[in-house]
């Protein structure tokens, strides 16, 4: 008995999306029956986020994908933010970006490597400003092939890995000032991102350690 082909990475993809924006939809249900209860009733739901990350509670699903930033020539999709405030702040944050690219960080950084978990931005934020690169992806979009390649793909230091919920099916490498979206992991602007912004001395402190500060959970390696 011939043994059945197995399943390529697009299809895969394709598999995981789907089952993304079935869950999408029951959240959605449930969103429309919580707020009839909430009209009724009077009452006014506060979510906390376990560990401190900052979610947005995502009403109309993962973010589309945008396809003039992810194909095309690099320079023509590379997205660059001025004037990013890099103060130090104890809160949360509310970014511009989303995966944040800059901005008000909290005191620590995040010390670099992969993550399995979702991290709080405000750590992560605060490696940028050392000239560290961040890779995130959505884990409802991503398969376990495609987390591999990109951990084999950022340099071994001043790099993070870790997913980011709703980011939907374009993954995002950024840098201090800078994001690059992409949707195929071999994607040559992918390493031209790497070579002008790893360690680059447009970053507020280049070099300044990426190690020896805050370890967020779920650390792989």
């Amino acid at each position: 008995m011939a043994t059945p082909p197995k399943p390529t990475v697009k299809q895969l993809r394709e598999q995981k999306r789907q089952e993304q924006i079935a869950k999408f939809r029951q959240q959605e249900a449930a969103r429309k029956r919580n707020r009839v209860l909430a009209i009724v009733g009077g009452a006014v739901a506060l979510v906390l986020v376990a560990g401190g990350v900052t979610a947005a509670i995502l009403l109309n699903g993962p973010q589309p994908v945008d396809e003039s930033q992810v194909s095309g020539d690099y320079l023509d999709r590379l997205q660059t933010f001025d004037e990013l405030q890099g103060v130090h702040v104890e809160t949360a944050v509310t970014y511009d970006q989303t995966p944040p690219a800059g901005g008000p960080h909290n005191p620590a950084w995040l010390n670099c490597g992969v993550y399995e978990q979702q991290q709080r931005s405000e750590y992560a934020v605060h490696s940028l400003e050392h000239g560290a690169i961040w890779v995130t992806y959505d884990p409802g979009f991503t398969t376990d092939d495609e987390i591999a390649a990109l951990v084999d793909l950022v340099p071994d230091t001043y790099s993070i890995v870790s997913p980011f919920e709703g980011i939907g099916e374009a993954m995002a490498i950024s840098a201090w000032g800078a994001q690059l979206r992409f949707t195929d992991v071999d994607d040559p602007a992918v390493q031209d991102f790497i070579d002008q912004f790893w360690r680059a001395a447009t970053s507020p402190e280049p070099n300044a350690p990426c190690t020896g500060a805050f370890t967020g959970p779920g650390l792989v390696s």
